[in-house]
């Protein structure tokens, strides 16, 4: 069943008539609803193309939220062949939200880190929503450690409202582990593509999306905090979310025009969660083709240029 977002209603009660129709038509096939549904179909992509060509940014925020969007594990499945997974930080324990291992993309040795956030309630608490601890990055930091040691290049994808804040995380050195991971992106010498597929939130997104080349899917958002927590932070008031997601820039197309991304990979009409086929299928070529245009690049150019990328940021603001 489909969920739809609070301004997808339009679209919600076309499709909800369509459903009713082909119901009606099995029930009994006396009566024909065919030309009703082509109809009703079109006014459906009209609806579509109105809504979806003038989302604000709150509105792009609860799209790349939406519970069917695709994750990490449905392009695991299609991208990558041969994946092993990889468990532990070899220090403290296993942290789901931060699937990580090594896999053939299209033939070639990669390895690949990303978050998970499941899918239903049984999942989402194992991965924790998404929400990485130290032991998470820690395990990123060892991924790394390994394609760097062997030329691997790296792939990561993004999604993940923020890093676990809980007690335990903070006393076993959440802000440590995020700072170093984020500095092993920066000193590895192979190719690292970092795609943000959902949510990019604050330091748990940058500790593994410092990459050579940064690309975001057109619904999805990238912050340093959440819009909630800016708005709680801000004005003491979260139901101001919409306000503070406006005033971030937090779209794939701010970020884009501030120079903070280097492409926007197209979703289909509707979402990613319409299509999940072919938006993945176009992540899969974005990071072909930016894997090939640095395959002929030394360890020393690719980390130069990742560092002074970073650097340069703002600085023609």
């Amino acid at each position: 069943m489909h969920n739809y977002l609070d301004f997808e209603k339009p679209i919600s009660d076309l499709e909800g008539k369509i459903i009713e129709l082909k119901k009606l038509a099995t029930e009994d096939e006396s009566i024909d609803t065919t030309d009703e549904i082509v109809r009703l179909e079109v006014r459906v992509r009209e609806a579509i193309v109105e809504i979806y060509s003038k989302l604000n940014p709150w509105q792009k925020t609860q799209v790349a939220r939406h519970p069917q969007r695709p994750h990490f594990v449905d392009y695991a499945k299609t991208l990558f062949q041969e994946f092993t997974p990889l468990a532990g930080d070899r220090k403290f324990s296993e942290d789901a939200a931060i699937q990580a291992g090594l896999a053939r993309f299209r033939g070639q040795p990669v390895a690949v880190v990303g978050q998970e956030k499941g899918n239903d309630t049984k999942t989402r608490l194992k991965h924790n929503f998404g929400s990485p601890r130290p032991e998470g990055y820690r395990k990123a930091i060892r991924i790394l450690e390994m394609a760097d040691r062997f030329g691997l290049p790296v792939i990561s994808l993004v999604d993940t409202a923020g890093a676990y804040p809980g007690v335990g995380a903070e006393e076993r050195g959440q802000a440590e582990a995020i700072a170093r991971s984020t500095e092993m992106c920066l000193g590895i010498k192979v190719p690292l593509v970092s795609v943000v597929i959902g949510e990019g939130g604050s330091g748990g997104a940058i500790a593994i999306a410092t990459g050579n080349k940064v690309y975001m899917l057109e619904h999805s958002i990238y912050s340093v905090i959440s819009p909630e927590g800016a708005a709680s932070i801000l004005w003491r008031d979260s139901t101001r979310a919409r306000e503070a997601a406006t005033n971030m820039k937090i779209t794939a197309e701010d970020l884009k025009s501030l120079g903070v991304i280097d492409g926007i990979i197209s979703e289909p009409l509707g979402g990613a969660h319409r299509d999940p086929d072919s938006v993945i299928a176009a992540t899969g070529d974005v990071i072909a083709n930016a894997l090939g245009e640095m395959a002929s690049r030394s360890g020393e150019q690719l980390r130069n240029e990742r560092r002074q990328k970073f650097l340069n940021m703002g600085r023609n603001l």
